[in-house]
C-alpha cells in the first residue's frame, strides 16, 4: 500500500511538521510506503509530483487551513485537523482503506468534521468555520487597497487641497496632486470587489472570483439600480457569500461529459455572473434605494428637532457603513443643507467621520496583544486616514470582526455627532475630519475637536473591551480574572540583571535563575556550550522552572533571554509572546510548549528551554501540561526561513518519545545541552 499525506496548520510551523512526523513513523511501523508533503510557513517541502499521485492508493490531508485537493481527484482522501495527524496517525492510516473517493474539489480546511476530534488544530479555541476564513480571505485581500487608495488621497489632499466654498475640498484640476489623488481613487474603487471576490474565491475556488468581483461592483455602483449612495462594503460581503456558494451549487449540477472541461473557465463564471448580477439589480437594489430616499426624507423632518439628537443620529449613520449607503445618506443630507445656509448638520457629520478610523487605530495603540501583526501595521494607516476624513479606513477592522467593530463605531460615531450638535459647530464644506478644520472650513474649532477626540476614544475603548471579551469567550477563558494572554491585573515588579526593568505575574526570579544558573544544576553562564545554530546556549537553558501559569512561564523565559544581551525591551517581548498565544496556542501536546515571538525587542535570535517538574497548563492539543518548554526569538529583520527550519528540527525531534524521556532525565545544563546537541 502506498499513500501519501499532506500536513499543514495556520501559522505553519510547529504543529505541521509534528503530524508529519507522526504519520511518517506510523507508516513505518506499518510497513506501509507514505510521502508527507508540509506547507509551512517557509513553503511547501516534499512537494508530492504528478507521479506520486498516480501511483498513490490514498490521501490523507492533516490540515486547518485550505488545502488545494484538485490533484488528487480519483484517490481516497481523508480529511481532518492537524491535531489529528499528530494523536491518531494510525487510525488514519486505517480510514483511508475505505475513506470516499475524491470528486475534484478544490479545498479542505479546518472547518471539515472529522473523528474524536478532527479539525481542532492548534487554535485553542472554538473552530473557525468556512464563513469566517472566507470573511478574513477577502478582507487580507482588501486591506492593501484600502491602505494604498487611503493614504493616496490624504496625501493629495494636504499637500494639494484648499477649501472652496462652493466645491468643498478642492484640487485643482489637471494638477499633479489630482494625479495622485485619482490613482487613490482607483484603489479605492477596486477594494470593494476585491473583498467580494476573495471571499467568494475562499468558498467557491477559482470560478468564484469573477462572479465576486463583479457582484462587488455591482453592490457599489449605486447608479446600477437608481441609488445614490450603493451597498458598500457590506454589500460586497453579500455579494461575495452569495457568488461563493452559486458557484458551489453550479458545481453540482451534472453536466455531459463534453461540457465538464469549459465548466470552470465559461458555463460556471458566465452563468453565476449573469444570475448574481440581475438579481442584486432586480431584486436587492431596488430595495436599498428605496430605504435610503425615505431615509433622507426622515432626516429632512428632524432638522427642526434637538440638535443633539440629530447630531447622535447622523453620527450613528456616518459611522455604521464608512462609506456605504447608510454613510453616504448621512453625509448627502448635511451637504445638501450646506447651500441652504444650514452648516451645522454638516459640522455634526465632519466631526463623526474621522472617529472610525481614528478610534480603531488608536485601539490597536492601546492593546497590541489583541491585534495581529497586518492589522497593527493597517491600524496606523487608518491613523492616518482618519486625519484627513477618510472614514473607509476603518473598513478592514469592521469586515474582519462586524459584531464588535461596527457598534464601537457607531457609538463613538454618536457622541462625536452629538457634542457636535450640542456646540453648534459648523462645517462649510463637504468633508470631514481634522483637515478641514486646520484649513479654515469650520467655526467652532475647539469644540469640533473635543467632539472627535471624544467620540475617537469612546470607539478605541468600547472596541477592544469587546473583542477582549469576544476572544475569551471563543477560547473558553472568563473575561474576569483570566490571566493568558495577558491579564489586566496589577503584576509585581522585578528587575532584570542587565535588562532593565520589566512586569511580570512570577516573583522575582533570583540572579542566578536569570543567567541560567540555577540550584538545579542548569549550564555554567559564559560557557561555549552552542546547539541550533548557536541560537541556543548554556546561559539560556535552565532546569527548573519555577512559574506556574503560561504567562508567567513567558515571563521567566524572557528574563532567562534578556540575560544574553539581546533582548532590548523584555516587557514588548513578553507581550508578543502573548499575542502569539493569543492566535492559537504554541503547547504542541506531549507535554511540549514553544511560544515564540518575531520582534525588534531582540537584537539577534535567542533560544531558550526551561523545564518544569510540576507542568504548565498550556491549552495543548492533548491536554497535557507543559514541562518541556522553548522560546524561540528573533528580530524582525532576521525573522526569514533560518529560524523557522530550525523550529521544524525541533518539533521533528521532540516527536520521538525518547528523546523527551532524556531530555527531561538530564540532572544538569550541560548533560541538557548533550541532549539537545542530537537535533540535526
Amino acid at each position: 500500500m502506498k499513500l501519501l499525506a499532506v500536513t499543514a496548520c495556520p501559522t505553519g510551523i510547529a504543529h505541521t511538521y509534528m503530524a508529519a512526523e507522526k504519520l511518517a513513523q506510523a507508516a513505518e511501523r506499518l510497513g506501509i510506503d507514505m510521502k508527507v508533503e508540509t506547507q509551512g510557513s517557509i513553503g511547501s517541502e516534499n512537494v508530492l509530483t504528478d507521479n506520486d499521485v498516480n501511483t498513490a492508493d490514498g490521501v490523507i490531508v492533516a490540515a486547518d487551513k485550505d488545502v488545494d485537493l484538485s490533484r488528487f481527484a480519483g484517490k481516497r482522501i481523508v480529511k481532518v485537523g492537524v491535531a489529528e495527524g499528530i494523536h491518531h496517525p494510525e487510525r488514519l492510516i486505517e480510514q483511508v482503506r475505505t475513506a470516499p473517493v475524491h470528486g475534484g474539489g478544490p479545498q479542505a480546511g479546518s472547518g471539515v468534521a472529522g473523528p474524536a476530534g478532527a479539525g481542532s488544530g492548534g487554535s485553542g479555541g472554538k473552530e473557525r468555520g468556512i464563513a469566517y476564513k472566507a470573511l478574513m480571505n477577502g478582507v487580507s485581500y482588501m486591506i492593501p487597497f484600502v491602505v494604498v487608495g487611503g493614504l493616496l488621497i490624504a496625501i493629495s489632499l494636504s499637500l494639494g487641497g484648499h477649501t472652496d466654498p462652493s466645491g468643498g475640498l478642492v484640487i485643482p484640476k489637471g494638477s499633479f496632486w489630482m494625479d495622485v489623488n485619482n490613482i487613490g481613487v482607483i484603489g479605492f474603487q477596486l477594494m470593494v470587489p476585491i473583498l467580494s471576490g476573495y471571499i467568494a474565491y475562499a468558498i467557491g475556488d477559482r470560478p468564484a472570483l469573477v462572479p465576486g468581483m463583479i457582484g462587488g461592483w455591482i453592490a457599489n455602483t449605486g447608479s446600477l439600480y437608481d441609488s445614490e449612495a450603493g451597498a458598500g462594503f457590506i454589500g460586497a460581503i453579500v455579494t461575495g457569500f452569495l457568488a461563493g456558494y452559486l458557484v458551489l451549487w453550479i458545481k453540482k449540477v451534472e453536466v455531459p461529459k463534453f461540457v465538464r472541461p469549459i465548466m470552470p473557465i465559461i458555463v460556471i463564471p458566465i452563468v453565476a455572473t449573469t444570475a448574481l448580477g440581475l438579481f442584486f439589480i432586480y431584486v436587492i437594489g431596488k430595495p436599498i434605494s428605496w430605504v435610503f430616499e425615505h431615509l433622507t426624507d426622515w432626516l429632512g423632518g428632524m432638522t427642526g428637532t434637538s440638535a443633539v439628537l440629530l447630531g447622535a443620529i447622523l453620527g450613528l449613520m456616518i459611522a455604521f457603513d464608512m462609506g456605504g449607503p447608510v454613510n453616504k445618506t448621512a453625509f448627502l443630507f448635511g451637504a445638501g443643507l450646506i447651500a441652504t445656509g444650514n452648516q451645522e448638520v454638516m459640522g455634526m457629520c465632519a466631526a463623526a467621520i474621522p472617529v472610525m478610523p481614528l478610534g480603531q487605530g488608536v485601539s490597536t495603540l492601546i492593546r497590541r496583544r489583541l491585534y495581529t501583526e497586518q492589522e497593527r501595521e493597517t491600524g496606523l494607516a487608518s491613523l492616518f486616514m482618519g486625519l484627513f476624513g477618510i472614514s473607509e479606513g476603518a473598513i478592514p477592522f469592521a469586515a474582519a470582526r462586524p459584531a464588535q467593530v461596527i457598534p464601537a463605531n457607531m457609538l463613538g460615531g454618536a457622541v462625536a455627532g452629538a457634542v457636535a450638535g450640542l456646540a453648534g459647530v459648523e462645517d462649510a464644506v463637504p468633508h470631514g475630519g481634522p483637515i478641514v478644520a486646520v484649513l479654515g472650513a469650520v467655526s467652532g474649532v475647539p469644540m469640533f475637536f473635543v467632539a472627535v477626540v471624544l467620540g475617537t476614544a469612546v470607539t478605541a475603548l468600547t472596541t477592544v473591551a469587546l473583542i477582549d471579551v469576544g476572544e475569551r469567550r471563543r477560547k473558553g477563558q472568563s473575561p474576569v480574572g483570566a490571566t493568558t494572554g495577558g491579564s489586566t491585573a496589577p503584576r509585581p515588579e522585578f528587575a532584570l540583571v542587565g535588562a532593565g526593568t520589566g512586569t511580570g505575574a512570577a516573583a522575582a526570579p533570583s540572579a542566578a535563575a536569570v543567567t541560567g544558573i540555577d540550584t538545579g544544576g542548569s549550564a555554567e553562564s559564559g560557557s561555549d556550550d552552542e546547539v541550533l545554530s548557536g541560537y541556543l546556549t548554556a546561559r539560556t537553558v535552565q532546569v527548573r522552572l519555577d512559574a506556574v501559569d503560561k504567562e508567567a512561564a513567558i515571563r521567566e523565559l524572557a528574563g532567562l533571554l534578556a540575560a544574553t544581551g539581546k533582548v532590548a525591551d523584555v516587557d514588548e517581548l513578553v507581550a508578543t509572546a502573548l499575542r502569539r498565544e493569543e492566535q492559537g496556542t504554541t503547547g504542541l501536546g506531549e507535554e511540549i510548549a514553544i511560544p515564540h515571538a518575531k520582534t525588534d525587542a531582540v537584537t539577534a535570535p535567542v533560544v531558550g528551554f526551561a523545564r518544569s517538574a510540576e507542568g504548565v497548563e498550556w491549552g495543548s492539543l492533548d491536554g497535557t501540561k507543559a514541562r518541556l518548554i522553548f522560546m524561540i526569538s528573533v528580530p524582525e529583520a532576521a525573522a526569514g526561513d533560518e529560524h523557522l527550519r530550525i523550529l521544524a528540527l525541533l518539533s521533528r525531534k521532540l516527536v520521538d518519545a525518547e528523546f523527551r524521556e532524556r531530555l527531561l532525565a538530564a540532572p544538569d545544563g550541560t548533560a541538557v545541552l548533550d541532549v539537545l546537541r542530537e537535533i540535526r
